[in-house]
């Protein structure tokens, strides 16, 4: 592992002067050291690919959640600095607002708003569970902001952020439950060898779309598959990684939603927590899901679809379904995209499994 020690000379003023810089709040290492009791356990809010989070205050008052990145980030300074002002310019009701950063040395720290309801993880899956009400309105209304923020970095941007990291683990809650998207931009501030993608790969298979996970392609639409697991996720109260032994064959849920759907019985994928929900429009954001994690990555919709599709009663074309796919159109070019077709009701066949076809279970881990 290589570590990139900076001596950091400039003072806080001597930030600001600079151009490159001009937006971005610089915090003293001290001053944050201060915020989060000497980055004390107690504070601790989570610790991902990039880093470890903890909970603070500044002496003004204001909670703030300090990210202590990992030291692998080979950038100087100034490249550091430009990258953080490019995030810190990306502002969005659904997004995590980046507030400014602290550099000391070896030491990069990156300063957040504070989310108040911690993650969703936490909330549908974790230790939280059960201690919220989540009801069925509560947890569309977390898809359809999660939908609104990533439509946002990948069509209304320029240049566009691909996230690479959609997960509950990633969309944080505030007090009144609007979802905000963590992590976006932060690839950029890690070499390729040693980035969170690469931790990704090797920890949790869930989330990867298919012609990530074997040919390493990375585009929009490898988000759009993460964003149909999540949602896959928050209908089913499970997580992506529990598996169901079915007709004594394991499957894991993406699997198992597919299957439900060849049979017919998708509310039985709907978490039994749920009482009186709206069952066709649980019904169609399950299919929302699936037109997400088919493995073609250009039958996949692009995230202003996914919006259009959550908001409003539009009927699917389930003939543009399919969970198998090609090798050639797994790998497909993403700007051929989906066609609007999708959103047009005709009788729905479901395709067979064709033999050469390529399938996610070929990528699930065992």
């Amino acid at each position: 592992m290589r570590f990139c020690c900076i001596n950091v000379s400039k003072s806080k003023q001597d930030f600001h002067d600079s151009p490159e810089v001009k937006n971005v709040k610089i915090f003293s290492y001290k001053e944050i050291k201060a915020a989060t009791n000497n980055f004390d356990q107690s504070n601790k809010l989570g610790q991902g690919g990039f880093g470890i989070v903890y909970k603070g205050q500044l002496t003004d008052g204001i909670h703030i959640a300090a990210k202590v990145l990992a030291t692998e980030s080979e950038q100087g300074e100034k490249e550091f600095m430009t990258e953080i002002e490019s995030i810190t310019d990306v502002k969005h009701n659904n997004l995590v607002m980046l507030l400014g950063c602290s550099i000391q040395r070896c030491n990069r720290v990156l300063i957040y708003e504070y989310v108040a309801n911690n993650s969703l993880d936490r909330l549908l899956l974790g230790s939280t569970n059960g201690e919220i009400n989540l009801t069925w309105d509560l947890r569309s209304a977390i898809c359809k902001g999660t939908a609104c923020g990533l439509s946002y970095l990948h069509d209304e941007l320029e240049p566009s952020i691909v996230h690479r990291d959609i997960k509950a683990s990633n969309i944080l809650l505030d007090q009144n439950f609007v979802p905000k998207i963590g992590d976006f931009g932060l690839a950029k501030l890690f070499p390729n060898g040693i980035s969170h993608i690469s931790t990704r790969v090797v920890g949790t298979y869930g989330y990867l779309a298919p012609e990530y996970a074997v040919h390493g392609q990375l585009t929009k639409k490898a988000d759009v598959y993460s964003f149909g697991v999540l949602l896959l996720e928050v209908t089913s109260g499970k997580r992506i990684s529990q598996s169901y032994n079915i007709h004594d064959s394991e499957m894991f849920l993406v699997q198992r939603a597919w299957h439900l759907y060849e049979k017919q019985r998708l509310l039985d994928l709907v978490d039994p927590i749920l009482k009186d929900y709206p069952e066709e429009e649980v019904l169609r954001y399950i299919k929302v899901a699936l037109f997400c994690t088919q493995c073609a990555a250009n039958k996949r919709p692009f995230m202003r679809q996914v919006v259009e599709m959550l908001s409003r009663p539009i009927k699917l074309n389930e003939e543009e379904l399919k969970y198998t796919c090609s090798i050639k159109d797994m790998i497909g070019c993403e700007a051929k995209g989906a066609s609007s077709s999708m959103f047009v009701s005709n009788s729905a066949v479901w395709p067979p499994t064709n033999s050469s076809s390529f399938t996610h279970s070929q990528i699930i881990p065992r």
